[in-house]
């Protein structure tokens, strides 16, 4: 207290001290743990009267029961997160029961059994009959099961989930990333997740050590036994003048018992770490798997029953026993497959529009298929699994083709059944929109003339839908002669097939939603980790990139050399964000790489040009900034005339490429998109030094 300061003053201030210091104090369920570790300890080094003995073995047993069911119950391992700490504290509790019952027997065996308490004494007599011989059988016994089966198991089970685990992380990151960033989940979620996944590699990583504290446990009850004979054996005959025999009878059963009390728990424990670990992530618990998955197959159950019966049909069996069991298999497989038939049974019908008495929902709303595939009623048997699902297996390996060849995974064809299409029609969907239709006819053959067949076929005359080529309906018959005609001859499943795979060509930058960027970006990640997280988000935005990768499909230009487009845009991301302007600086990048997918590896290349006044023409009025607009009958003559020049480079057997300057290369490609799908527009600086340009044909040259 200061000069001058009342003493209430500083009865006051010490009051408050001291009040603060309680308020920091933590609860009683805070330091419960800390108590009883302390306890515990405690239990080594003072002597424990019989009655509390026999209430901490019953405790002790009591606790790796719950600890046995809580491990059955758990759904989830990290729903019981705090086992390994239990695994050490139930070792510490029965180590410390194991000294404190040994000074007990060695200090008062020779007076009787009951020393040390009730609980050892029935074990040492009800449970081995007395005999110590099968006592120390029982005991090594349950030790091996203990230390050799369960407890091996585990801990090898737990080191293994702690690797993959560890693996896995870096993996599970980024997919939560990548959620984060496509927006399906916001900030609380991806921390909920990042921390779940680091619980999970901490927790198998101290099961992989906690199974440590068992097997110690199994050796110190090996040698806390071998202790507790000799030295009982000696104490009882040397210091209180014992017979041998009357020294065993008590010295060496309550040790025995002794042993048995603690390695009954320490088996359940160990049990209850194999169930934990052992367990494959499910949304059920053990029993509720065990019922679902070992008891769900009634032909299974039905054999097992036959095969106990045969058995029981042996002479010398015990008939009643195999009897029973076969015919409770039997019935379990009856019940079994009852149950799965009336399963699969329609369900009832629902009550009438008129009747119902429910509001809409958003189980009404369907979502759009980004790709969808339509059949009439006739068509249906091509996607039927009983008559081999031709039309399944070609749509996937068209979408493995597209993988392959354009760079990124297209969505899944929805298949499905239209009634209000012909019977013999189908139409793809790209996002609920049509983007092609036709008629196919299961069982006959589309003999498609590829150019040069100049044999009449009988059949129905028609078009190839993918890419309009003369074709013939015609029935099998007829297959072999239209292929010795040249022909191309393809079943409905293969014609269906390709105008799919035709329209997931023409339409992939539809195709190319956020989420197949997403996805890009997690694959690009197996192989070059820094890339992507260098250039997406943190450069350019994920809208943007794929704002690039669009424009690029949008002229047939393949994404596959993801990382070199990557590493063009991180050159000159920092310089602009315009999608079109990055577009201009990947295209001129992967330059080699489109000449060599419009012409293939040569080095010549036969293009068409304008001639030079008519492309002064279009510079003025298609160029970015130009001050007078295209006039119509210009545009008209170009489309017209590109459109004549691109057939005759096609029938040259040249393809069809239209070299311009660079500055109207996308708005002439824009403006000739629809006339000459097929004809490939490339600007000057496109065209690779190593290639010689030979000029083919030139548009508005006056002859």
């Amino acid at each position: 207290m200061r000069a001058g300061e009342s003493p209430l003053a500083g009865l006051a201030a010490l009051t408050g001290r001291a009040g603060g210091l309680v308020s920091r104090m933590p609860p009683l369920q805070a330091l419960s743990v800390p108590i009883v570790i302390v306890l515990m300890l405690a239990m080594m080094v003072l002597p424990l009267p019989p009655l509390l003995l026999d209430l901490l073995f019953t405790f002790n047993i009591g606790l790796a029961v719950v600890v046995l069911l809580v491990s059955t119950y758990t759904v989830r391992p990290l729903e019981f997160a705090v086992f390994p700490s239990v695994l050490l504290v139930t070792t510490l509790l029965r180590l410390s029961l194991n000294v404190a019952s040994t000074r007990a027997v060695l200090m008062n065996g020779h007076t009787g059994t009951d020393v040390a308490g009730h609980v050892i004494e029935s074990f040492a007599n009800f449970l081995i009959g007395g005999n110590f011989a099968v006592g120390i059988i029982v005991f090594a016994i349950l030790t091996v099961i203990n230390f050799v089966v369960v407890t091996k198991g585990a801990g090898r089970i737990a080191e293994v989930s702690a690797r993959f685990a560890l693996d896995a992380m870096p993996g599970k990151q980024m997919a939560i990333d990548a959620d984060l960033n496509s927006g399906l989940i916001d900030q609380a979620e991806a921390r909920r997740r990042r921390l779940e996944v680091g619980q999970e590699a901490d927790f198998y990583g101290s099961m992989d050590g906690a199974s440590k504290f068992v097997r110690g446990d199994a050796i110190a009850g090996i040698m806390i036994l071998v202790i507790n004979i000799v030295g009982g054996l000696a104490i009882g005959v040397l210091q209180h003048d014992l017979t041998l025999s009357r020294a065993a009878g008590n010295y060496v059963l309550l040790a025995i018992g002794d042993a048995l009390v603690a390695q009954i728990p320490a088996l359940v424990i160990s049990v209850a770490a194999g169930l934990i670990v052992s367990r494959v992530g499910n949304d059920q618990d053990v029993g509720g798997q065990l019922a679902s998955q070992l008891f769900s197959t009634p032909r299974a159950l039905a054999l097992s029953a036959a095969v106990l019966g045969i058995f029981g049909l042996v002479p010398g069996m015990p008939h009643l026993v195999f009897f029973a069991l076969a015919l409770g298999c039997g019935y379990l497989a009856w019940k079994v497959s009852e149950r799965q038939r009336l399963a699969k049974l329609p369900a009832p019908a629902q009550a009438p529009a008129g009747q119902a008495d429910t509001d809409a929902s958003w189980d009404d709303v369907t979502p759009v298929d980004a790709l969808g595939l339509e059949l009439g009623y006739r068509l249906i048997t091509l996607v039927d699994r009983k008559d081999g699902a031709d039309l399944l297996a070609r749509i996937k390996g068209a979408r493995r083709k597209f993988a392959a060849e354009v760079g990124f995974l297209p969505p899944a064809v929805h298949i499905r059944d239209n009634l209000e299409l012909r019977p013999s029609a189908y139409r793809v969907t790209i996002r609920g929109v049509v983007v092609g239709e036709g008629d196919c006819f299961p069982g006959m053959w589309m003999a498609i003339d590829p150019g040069h067949a100049t044999t009449p076929l009988a059949g129905t005359r028609t078009a190839d839908p993918a890419f309009g080529l003369p074709a013939w309906w015609i029935d099998d018959a007829q297959r072999e002669a239209a292929q010795a005609a040249g022909y191309t001859v393809v079943d409905a499943a293969t014609v269906i097939a390709t105008h799919v795979h035709h329209l997931m060509q023409t339409n992939a930058a539809r195709l190319l939603g956020r989420s197949e960027v997403l996805h890009l970006l997690e694959h690009l990640g197996r192989h070059v980790p820094k890339l992507g997280e260098d250039v997406v988000p943190k450069m350019l935005s994920v809208s943007v990139f794929q704002k690039v990768l669009q424009n690029l499909l949008e002229e047939s230009v393949h994404v596959r050399d993801l990382r070199g487009i990557l590493e063009t845009l991180a050159e000159h991301g920092v310089r602009t964000q315009d999608p079109a302007e990055l577009t201009r600086e990947v295209r001129i990048a992967l330059a080699p790489a489109i000449v060599q997918q419009v012409f293939g590896p040569v080095s010549e290349l036969s293009v068409v040009a304008f001639e030079p006044r008519l492309e002064a023409l279009l510079v003025q009025g298609l160029a970015p900034g130009a001050s007078a607009a295209l006039e119509p009958g210009v545009a008209d003559f170009v489309i017209s005339a590109s459109a004549q020049a691109a057939t005759a480079q096609e029938e040259a057997g040249v393809p069809a490429c239209l070299l311009v300057p660079d500055r109207i290369r996308v708005p002439l490609a824009r403006l000739l998109r629809k006339a000459a799908p097929r004809l490939r527009v490339l600007g000057h600086s496109e065209i690779p030094e190593s290639n010689a340009i030979r000029i083919g044909r030139i548009i508005g040259e006056t002859t």
